[in-house]
């Protein structure tokens, strides 16, 4: 337990000291829905989203096949986006950004599969919904160069949160508001 991400040696001592006190309605319970998940859990050979058939729900919907393709960093950005059910096209899951420092290239990612998706899905818009890290902000610069000429590009909006306050805001977050302003 203390290998999944977000739990430390003790909080993960803790869970399982609360699943083998509480084995029959719990442990086993969530033991069995794993080896289901195990057993039927798969990755979306389109996008590269997880759900329980080769071609995920979103990229079967004729209703999301508008054109639209949202680049994300990984499955919970996906699932983040559908969270806030605002997005009505499909997604293209990288599987991480490039680093060079880690050896992550191109290739390692999902890069190649988006190209071939551009014509096979007649995509007019690529949305760029990376992290704003530096490996983020590297991969974003690395596919729109890639796909400069051949359809248009955006980006998710950087600066103020919502109910943010410029007195705990960071340099550099103050600096892509400014740059990114609009008129009031």
């Amino acid at each position: 337990m203390a290998r999944l991400p977000g739990l430390g040696p003790r909080s993960a001592r803790r869970a399982v000291l609360h699943l083998i006190r509480k084995r029959a309605a719990l442990l086993r319970p969530l033991a069995e829905a794993m080896m289901a998940v195990a057993d039927s859990a798969r990755e979306c050979l389109n996008c590269g989203n997880v759900g329980t058939e080769d071609i995920c729900e979103i990229c079967r919907s004729e209703a999301r096949g508008n054109g639209l393709i949202c680049v994300v960093e990984d499955v919970s950005d996906l699932w983040a986006m559908e969270r806030a059910n605002v997005f009505t096209g499909r997604y293209h899951v990288l599987g991480g950004t490039l680093s060079a420092l880690d050896g992550v290239g191109p290739d390692q990612l999902r890069i190649p599969q988006l190209l071939t998706r551009l014509e096979a899905e007649n995509v007019t818009e690529v949305i760029l919904a990376l992290n704003a890290t530096v490996d983020g902000q590297t991969t974003a610069h690395y596919i729109a160069d890639r796909l400069e000429g051949r359809v248009a590009l955006s980006s998710l909006a950087q600066g103020v949160p919502i109910g943010g306050e410029l007195d705990y805001l960071d340099d550099g977050t103050i600096t892509a508001a400014l740059n990114a302003r609009k008129r009031f």
